[in-house]
């Protein structure tokens, strides 16, 4: 499959100082550490501390491993890590060799695991001993297990890596050569394996890095999305580098206490979280107790914080949260608040460096003011999915990507409205769910909640919500009769869902936001039909 990055040299790149032509293998925002600061802090918490000489070294000693395996320029390697310092070390010293990380989600069932295997064509994966019992050896030629014992037939670590060279020039490789994947959820279908080239680390850098974070090496930046996440990717491992700063790792399933000890252990001074996030540590039952004065920025992605939220993180730093939109084909965020400029309920304005618009169904650019589907496109956009000419087709438009997101710009902000194909028909007019969630999540008994399409037994279409209450609030007829009351102050009475579900917790994705596929799947208890 040949890869071509459909964007151009252009006015976008130049207005942000960048020059593409020089990034041609993206191991050097690692190793360019070693002529400027070699012995700084690269990576610490709770696996370890590594210096840019000591990840250098190591990631040297894997690409010569890989390259021991007789693997093909390009050829692709699976990668199912957690967040330790093994993880920048492989990552690095495989695109350096010339090869392509594949960087999977380690919440990802046997199943789905299988078709990554087969969809990559990966003959060589990268695990944690604590996932090795996912991997079928029979699909998967060599399994190398990190962090832990191998069992029998994979490969320790020490074993793989040991008495290679410390030093590794970069693969010749180019600025539009294949560099690493990421899959997409796959909520709407089957994932797609989303391909990014060598240089479009370095634009997220130049772009939303320099104009937006301004990371300084004195900085330290704990991620707590996950390194295989783009959210995370960036945070955690492109901009700390980037910079010669410090990048804060923490494996693990995070839980509130667990993100709170590494705050005050490891002291980072930006802090990267989702709104599920914010919600659970201002939540914290010890949260006043805690130490969190090294922060000196905080920033969320992915959904719009309530406002309730946000104020109650304030009170707790004196530290508003800079809020952001981004995808992984654009591999980090493209709208952004700003610490100078935030403005609540809003994604911000355009990126230095990205270029957005908003279309009608037919394509054609909305008038101000109007709502529209939004398009992106900058220097970081995947240039396709691997082998889905049929969905590269939909949503890569020449160097346009097409995000699905519904918009509103106002005075230069961005304000999100919902999904363009999450439109339902109610009564034989049209809603958006994130209005109804919008107004529920209002209610003093919600805690979170989603809005789905119900098809009743005639055929006519309707509104369910699932809803997770407040502790110490209990569901009943009354209380769904209470909330849809509710909603029927507030929006037109079309709007309110005429089913109610109740769950104790409500399933999320791993990058934090609703699994709204499990939701589509699932029925609750205490259903309501009025």
């Amino acid at each position: 499959m040949i890869i071509e990055d459909p964007v151009e040299d252009s006015a976008l790149a130049v207005s942000i100082g960048f020059d593409k032509s020089v990034h041609s293998n993206c191991s050097n925002i690692l190793f360019d550490n070693l002529a400027r600061n070699p012995g700084s802090l690269a990576i610490t918490g709770p696996m370890g501390d590594l210096t840019y000489r000591e990840l250098c070294a190591n990631a040297s000693a894997w690409g010569h491993a890989f390259r021991s395996t007789k693997l093909k320029k390009s050829d692709r390697i699976l990668f199912f890590l957690d967040d330790t310092p093994v993880f920048p070390a492989a990552f690095f010293g495989a695109v350096r060799a010339g090869y392509v990380p594949v960087l999977l989600n380690t919440q990802t069932t046997k199943e789905l695991l299988d078709f990554f295997i087969k969809d990559s064509g990966a003959s060589i994966a990268v695990c944690e001993s604590s996932f090795s019992h996912m991997f079928n050896k029979d699909k998967v030629g060599t399994l190398i297990v990190v962090n832990g014992e191998a069992p029998s037939g994979a490969i320790n670590e020490t074993e793989f890596v040991r008495n290679f060279d410390v030093e590794l020039p970069p693969a010749d490789t180019a600025p539009d050569d294949m560099a690493f994947w990421m899959y997409s959820s796959g909520s709407t279908g089957r994932p797609k394996g989303i391909v990014h080239l060598h240089h479009d680390m370095a634009y997220t850098n130049a772009s939303y890095s320099k104009h937006i974070l301004k990371v300084k090496p004195d900085d330290r930046l704990f991620s707590v999305p996950k390194l295989y996440f783009a959210y995370g990717f960036g945070n955690g491992i492109t901009f700390p580098f980037s910079a010669g700063a410090c990048a804060v790792l923490m494996p693990g399933q995070p839980s509130s206490d667990s993100v709170l000890d590494v705050i005050e252990l490891y002291r980072p001074t930006m802090f990267f979280g989702l709104p599920t996030l914010y919600t659970s540590l201002c939540r914290s039952q010890d949260i006043n107790e805690r130490d969190l004065s090294s922060l000196k920025h905080c920033l969320s992605a992915a959904e719009i914080l309530s406002e309730d939220i946000f104020n109650s993180w304030y009170n707790l730093t004196n530290l508003e949260v800079i809020e952001g939109l981004g995808s992984t084909e654009m591999l980090h965020i493209y709208l952004s608040n700003s610490a100078a400029e935030k403005r609540l309920g809003s994604a911000g304005r355009v990126v230095p460096g990205y270029e957005v618009k908003l279309v009608d169904p037919n394509g054609q650019t909305v008038k101000h003011g109007v709502e529209g589907a939004m398009m992106v496109r900058g220097h970081s956009s995947a240039p396709c999915y691997w082998n889905r000419p049929d969905k590269t087709a939909v949503t890569m438009k020449e160097d346009w990507l097409y995000t699905g997101d519904l918009f509103i710009e106002r005075d230069e902000a961005y304000y999100f409205q919902g999904r363009a194909d999450d439109l339902i028909k109610v009564s034989g007019q049209w809603v958006w769910p994130l209005e109804v969630e919008r107004c529920l999540s209002e209610h003093s008994q919600v805690y979170e909640c989603a809005v789905l399409a119900h098809v009743l037994e005639d055929n006519r279409m309707t509104l369910r919500a699932v809803v997770q209450l407040h502790k110490g609030n209990t569901a009943s007829k009354d209380t769904t009769k209470d909330l849809q009351k509710f909603v029927k102050s507030k929006l037109l009475p079309f709007k309110y869902p005429r089913i109610v579900e109740y769950v104790e917790v409500m399933p999320h994705t791993g990058t934090g936001k609703i699994d709204r596929q499990a939701l589509h799947h699932s029925r609750f208890r205490e259903k309501n039909d009025d």
